[in-house]
């Protein structure tokens, strides 16, 4: 897995296993030769690698697809380097534009500040934060002030600016550029300097915004930091970026059995995928477990160990068991030990009514789509007739595999 510039090296153990452990899954790792000379003098000095990630908090809940960058930061870390969460209390007042087609309106800061708090909270379930170093970019931004804006904004040109992919086709297209978002990126890149980083990492659509933190930290006279891009990990339709908007998320805070059964949820395909980028397994490990499944084995098996490994880290291994164990009396058609109960008065109630006042159908006309296709059953009879209306009592509401309720009608 060694690329080929360093195979004609003489590289230590140490530093030959963390380039491996750099490059697995990455996008790109730029410049490749100055990372390596890094890791070198790391080695012969003992003196950590600071190692940064910039998170703005503009919403309160961390998906499965932050942590493909927060996994390469605790392998980072767990090699000795010190990693610093970054999280951008200042920037987020600005608005990131990245892939963006129209301005992004900043939050407020009382936004900032809950979301800021929450993301504290989960970064407890990523990383070992009592060995990082969690820093808020207000500390320096709030201080700079006027003058000191003024002076960043000298160090980066405007040519140089709207080489950025998403700021190109805005202007071609006529769409509008508000001054205020070039300072994201300079903000963004001010941060390195005020961290002296050595490496940032980014998602690929943060590219532009890191090679700014290269650029500045050379004008201000410090040895420019390498960068470090990871994929977009595709949600569980396997087509779209993971996104709480689209539905297709994962939140590392979900309840173990409904995180168990999204992640058996996802095409046998996309499941490779989710090893590299997700599990803590050695590639060795995941190279042989695919020439398993290549050998007749059934992906099942593989699908279920990954997902009992992720809900594990974010819960405990014996939840992890349990959510299985869950999963597997659901597929029988069972009822899992412990589902919401709803409490509802109109007896006689249509059935349609029903499953939209217990928050188990958005409305009641897709209520009625999914009796037709045979998804709702009441007690684990399968309801077929969309005129049903229910007398008083105690009922198992189920809606597909997943939603459940217990519906006392009064």
């Amino acid at each position: 897995m060694k690329p080929e510039f360093v195979t004609s090296q003489s590289l230590s153990d140490a530093v030959g296993r963390a380039l491996e452990i750099s490059l697995r899954g990455a996008d790109e790792l730029l410049p490749q030769e100055e990372w390596v000379r890094k890791l070198q003098r790391a080695e012969a000095t003992g003196t950590p690698l600071r190692i940064k990630f910039g998170l703005d908090p503009t919403a309160p809940d961390i998906h499965l697809g932050h942590t493909v960058v927060f996994n390469k930061l605790r392998q980072l870390q767990d090699l000795g380097h010190t990693v610093i969460p970054l999280i951008g209390d200042f920037t987020t007042t600005i608005g990131d534009p990245s892939g963006r087609n129209s301005t992004r309106p900043p939050l407020t800061r009382e936004q900032i500040e809950v979301n800021a708090a929450t993301y504290f909270d989960q970064l407890r379930l990523l990383l070992d934060v009592d060995r990082a170093e969690v820093r808020y970019n207000s500390e320096w931004s709030d201080p700079l002030g006027a003058r000191g804006m003024i002076q960043l904004a000298a160090k980066y040109t405007v040519a140089r600016m709207m080489e950025r992919d998403d700021f190109t086709k805005r202007f071609k297209a006529g769409q509008s550029i508000s001054v205020h978002e070039f300072l994201y990126p300079l903000m963004q890149g001010y941060d390195s300097v005020a961290l002296r980083s050595d490496l940032e990492l980014g998602g690929t659509d943060q590219k532009f915004n890191l090679l700014v933190g290269r650029h500045l930290q050379q004008e201000y006279g410090q040895e420019p930091q390498c960068i470090l891009t990871m994929p977009l990990l595709e949600g569980l339709d396997g087509v779209e970026k993971m996104s709480k908007s689209k539905g297709n998320y994962i939140g590392v805070t979900e309840a173990p059995n409904t995180m168990f059964a999204k992640v058996l949820s996802i095409s046998d395909d996309l499941m490779w995928r989710w090893y590299t980028l997700l599990s803590f397994r050695s590639m060795a490990d995941i190279e042989a477990l695919k020439a398993e499944i290549a050998g007749g084995r059934n992906p099942k098996d593989a699908k279920v160990a990954l997902a009992k490994e992720i809900t594990a880290r974010f819960h405990s291994a014996a939840a992890a068991e349990a959510a299985e164990q869950d999963f597997a009396n659901r597929s029988k058609g069972g009822v899992p030990d412990e589902i919401p109960e709803v409490t509802l008065s109109g007896a006689p109630l249509g059935i349609a009514q029903l499953l939209k006042q217990a928050g188990l159908a958005p409305s009641t006309s897709e209520g009625n789509r999914l009796i037709d296709g045979g998804g709702v059953r009441i007690d684990s009879a399968v309801v077929s007739d969309k005129g049903l209306k229910l007398p008083a009592g105690s009922y198992v509401v189920q809606v597909g595999k997943r939603k459940f309720a217990r519906v006392l009608l009064g």
